[in-house]
């Protein structure tokens, strides 16, 4: 039986993109590991996912998690190394490697079997035809906006560059070559409505669609009477911003709102003290379940709540922080299936709410952006065809 091991940070919005891709692995009779944090290790075993602890992914005196090139270049040597003979143990016939967990690609490189890029959201790859990715802009229309692009393309490419070196160097100290290895594939897991179009698409990059998976098997108790109901879920995200539920909860009032609404507040963590208002429900349990009954998701723009409010066809309010979130709200927001309100403040994510809530031309577009999930591709498919036979 073929092998496929699949590497991923042990962040929600990679781990569980990675579960749900071993999931559908799995059910094709494929031999899957995972390798990323434990946290959530007992709810994929339940699940049926074998998941163990990706080695060298502990932060270790001397590391400086202050310079990010540095930090994903020398950890990711230290997880290649550590993996390496790990893989060939297990006689891994194919990696499937998290974009920003590149040290799964280079223990590829290192047994000398082939791996699969990973992106759990759009192509974040520069393009000569975009603007820097985190901008938030779309490209520059006419000779000026060809010229703001190019120029800020050249701003970025002095970090690009020193990226590029740090991680040449890391290679080179354990035995590879300085020039990062072509992917047999790429897999990015988003809808095509999240993605923009580049003149420089990648070969071998596969729209796969998102892959969501979900935590817990338990179910939202839903707020009594027949008022909109709203899902507010801030990031998991270390950049996310900060306050978002309290101040999400205070702006869904009648008071503020101008109308009742029902709030469910779904969280990882779950605030364990203080007396919420009669209309809020708060849990941890399973998002994709209430979503069909949501008419709005206030979130934090991460790639994973917004592919799941997107692809059920529900609009959303996002109050992103830092990351990619600034740059996924603002795609939303031109493709007309959402605001964003930053900073987050009681007053405008009331009226941004109010909006969408109010707006029917919010929810078309999100409907729109959920029938966009028909032109992927089977990423099971996609694996299948790189395995030996």
């Amino acid at each position: 039986m073929a092998r496929v091991a699949i590497v991923a940070g042990p962040d929600a919005g990679h781990a569980f993109p990675a579960f749900a891709l071993a999931e559908r692995l799995g059910a094709d009779g494929i031999a899957t590991i995972v390798y990323t944090g434990l946290r959530w290790r007992a709810a994929a075993a339940d699940r049926g996912i074998e998941v163990l602890e990706l080695p060298g992914l502990a932060v270790e005196d001397g590391d400086d998690d202050t310079d990010a090139g540095a930090k994903l270049s020398g950890r990711a040597a230290r997880i290649a190394v550590s993996l390496a003979p790990v893989l060939a143990e297990r006689r891994v016939d194919l990696v499937i490697s998290d974009v920003i967990t590149v040290g799964g690609a280079w223990a590829a490189d290192l047994v000398g079997i082939p791996w699969v890029e990973l992106s759990p959201h759009p192509l974040y790859r520069p393009s000569r035809g975009l603007p820097p990715i985190g901008a938030g802009l779309e490209p520059g229309h006419g000779w000026s906006g060809r010229l703001r692009d190019r120029a800020m393309r050249a701003a970025t490419a002095r970090s690009l560059r020193r990226g590029e070196r740090q991680r040449a160097r890391a290679r080179f100290e354990i035995g590879l070559g300085t020039s990062m290895s072509r992917p047999a594939a790429r897999l990015v897991a988003t809808l095509p409505a999240l993605e923009v179009f580049r003149p420089d698409w990648p070969v071998h990059a596969h729209l796969a669609g998102p892959l969501l998976w979900e935590p817990t098997e338990s179910v939202f108790e839903r707020p009594p009477g027949t008022a909109p109901l709203v899902l507010v879920a801030p990031s998991t995200a270390v950049t996310g911003a900060a306050a978002m539920a309290d101040t999400a909860i205070a702006a869904l009032s009648d008071d503020e709102l101008g109308f009742p609404v029902r709030v469910v507040l779904s969280a990882l963590d779950p605030p364990s003290s203080g007396r919420l208002p009669d209309h809020v429900v708060v849990a941890t349990a399973r998002q994709d379940e209430i979503l069909p009954d949501a008419d709005l998701v206030i979130c934090g723009g991460g790639h994973g709540m917004l592919a799941k409010a997107l692809a059920a066809g529900v609009p959303v309010v996002t109050v992103p922080g830092g990351g990619d979130q600034w740059e996924l709200a603002n795609r939303v927001q031109r493709q007309g299936s959402g605001r964003l309100v930053r900073p987050v403040e009681v007053r405008s994510l009331a009226s941004a709410a109010r909006d969408v809530l109010t707006d029917p031309a919010y929810t078309d577009a999100a409907r729109r952006a959920s029938v966009s999930a028909a032109w992927v591709v089977d990423p099971v498919q996609v694996v299948r065809r790189l395995l030996p036979r």
